[in-house]
């Protein structure tokens, strides 16, 4: 007998039958997402448009700036709600795929927060996505167990674990496994449905307003997102008749459009708002894409853009002193750093380099940070518990003096440092193999001693852009070199001779290094730059199942 999902009228589920999913994929959870959809896809697809128009602005050669026309909000006295006591204190957060064992690691990790991840850090997969609510939701009851054959262990929760906060993917993305009226599903508003939807009852008990659920927000460009957000957090909350402001939620400041939007963005989501967050990996990205018709804004080597680079610093300054100025949360950055486990020399070195860079965040008034490994958690509790002193967060402490007047020229000012053939290699190297494992499934993939994930990979992939387009010079060759196609052609043979022995010659065959070396190799060549990677990637991991879609 045929099996397919019981969808409501007007929804398609075009992804493989599966018993479990289905009990996701129940037809009250799809009319969940299926209202959402139908009531905020019109402001979506204007919010989206509203991305472009600016994008040609800059492309016309415009910069970001401040909006004259919210300097009410950013000049006001108004506050957020206040911090929940269940996350007061998250001086130290992890995160990571939904993938089951890491659910279970990250939560018993000893961490404060686990953000688990249906963007960045996994493969948007029909199977990765629905095992992932399948994941959360036996977590969220404490039922979930994950048997490791190989090691013959069994994974449990922990009595005591971190906090749950959720990251549904960004607005751009589809879902397209799942269709409604037609059209591809919104795929935040799938993640973000499905998971409040079987979960949310979980969430009441005596903390008050703001119990959750908690989740994480990345991408956004503008304050208009936030406001469909905390639309979108609105409608869940009546739907389920629970009280208003109950779900909170950290906005990622990713985009360097939306760095000159943290007090408007605070204030659209003041109600539901658990603060903001550097996420600077994807800020590095965002300020190539957005200047990326300003030949004056080449970046350096990748490893060069780091958090001494006046413009980040300034970015980093900024959102402290908004986010506690408004009585919110400001987290720090990730520590992309993984234990270096054969060689302790390097390993000492790289853990006393992720201290450093907490210590740097907790002086400039972080009140938590991320981690990608477990194993780097002691020693970044160790920074923030000296720097809060007793305290559960920093929002109350005194602001610094210099964090004041922050200007747009700080925020723009051009990064500084060398470019160098190995940092076109390594840019290089690391996009195909990044992308390889995206294809094959898996979106967060250790590479030379650092966890690298989809907006790493953007990084690589759109310096490599930027510098071939404006044919960058680079240092330290003994004649001048220009970044051509050509030169960039040889680089992409010679690194894809080098993965096949890193990886070795069977691996290599059977992996999906030869697709992935195509895609970014037209990403990095192309006229225009691709407003994402993983847009032109995703139509090569969407598999439609027609018979596993409801009878209508």
């Amino acid at each position: 007998m045929e099996q397919h999902y019981e969808a409501p009228e007007g929804v398609d589920v075009r992804g493989r039958y599966d018993s479990q999913f289905a009990r996701i994929l129940s037809r009250d959870a799809l009319q969940f997402v299926a209202n959402l959809q139908r009531e905020f896809r019109g402001q979506i697809r204007h919010a989206m448009e509203c991305r472009c128009v600016a994008q040609r602005r800059y492309d016309a050669g415009a910069l970001p700036g401040f909006d004259t026309a919210t300097r009410f909000i950013r000049e006001g006295d108004w506050v957020c709600a206040p911090v929940p006591p269940a996350i007061a204190n998250r001086m130290v957060e992890i995160t990571g795929p939904v993938e089951r064992k890491m659910v279970i690691n990250a939560l018993n990790s000893g961490a404060m927060v686990f953000m688990a991840d249906f963007e960045d850090a996994l493969s948007p997969s029909w199977e990765n996505l629905m095992r992932g609510q399948v994941n959360l939701r036996d977590a969220v009851n404490g039922s979930i167990i994950f048997e490791d054959i190989e090691r013959k262990r069994t994974y449990r929760l922990n009595e005591k674990t971190a906090k749950l906060f959720v990251r549904p993917r960004g607005w751009h993305l589809p879902e397209a496994h799942i269709l409604i009226d037609g059209e591809p599903a919104t795929g935040c508003l799938v993640d973000f449905g499905l998971y409040f939807f079987h979960n949310h009852a979980a969430f009441r008990g005596t903390q008050g307003q703001g119990y959750g659920p908690f989740f994480y927000l990345p991408k956004m460009e503008h304050s208009r997102e936030a406001r469909i957000w905390n639309s979108v957090f609105d409608r869940a909350e009546k739907l389920v008749s629970i009280p208003v402001g109950s779900i909170r939620a950290t906005v990622l400041i990713e985009t360097l459009p939306a760095a000159f939007q943290m007090d408007e963005i605070l204030y659209e989501l003041r109600t539901h708002s658990a603060g903001l967050n550097c996420g600077r990996w994807d800020y590095i990205f965002s300020y190539v894409k957005t200047l990326r018709a300003h030949p004056d804004r080449l970046l350096p080597d990748r490893v060069a853009v780091g958090m001494t680079q006046h413009f980040m610093r300034s970015y980093s300054d900024l959102l402290v002193r908004t986010c506690h100025r408004r009585r919110a949360h400001a987290m720090g950055g990730m520590a992309a750093q993984i234990p270096i486990r054969n060689d302790p020399a390097a390993n000492a070195a790289a853990l006393e380099a992720v201290r450093r860079d907490k210590m740097r965040e907790v002086r400039a008034g972080h009140d938590g940070t991320w981690a990608a490994h477990p194993g780097l958690i002691a020693d970044i509790a160790e920074v923030f518990t000296a720097g809060l002193a007793g305290r559960d967060n920093l929002i109350e402490a005194v602001p610094r003096e210099d964090a004041e007047g922050i200007g747009e020229e700080d925020l723009l000012q051009r990064p500084r440092g060398k470019r160098t053939m190995e940092g076109l290699r390594l840019n290089t190297r690391v996009g195909i193999q990044y992308l390889a494992a995206w294809l094959a499934g898996t979106g967060s993939v250790p590479l030379y001693n650092l966890m690298e994930d989809a907006a790493t990979a953007e990084i690589s992939r759109v310096q490599n852009w930027q510098w071939i387009r404006y044919k960058a010079i680079l240092d330290g060759e003994e004649v001048m070199v220009a970044v051509t196609p050509e030169l960039f052609a040889r680089v992409v043979e010679e690194e894809m001779a080098r993965i096949e022995k890193e990886v070795g010659a069977e691996k290599f065959r059977g992996g999906a290094y030869r697709e992935a070396c195509a895609i970014f190799v037209r990403q990095c060549t192309a006229a225009e730059l691709d407003d994402f990677l993983t847009v032109d990637a995703y139509k090569k991991i969407v598999i439609h199942h027609p018979k596993a879609a409801s009878l209508l």
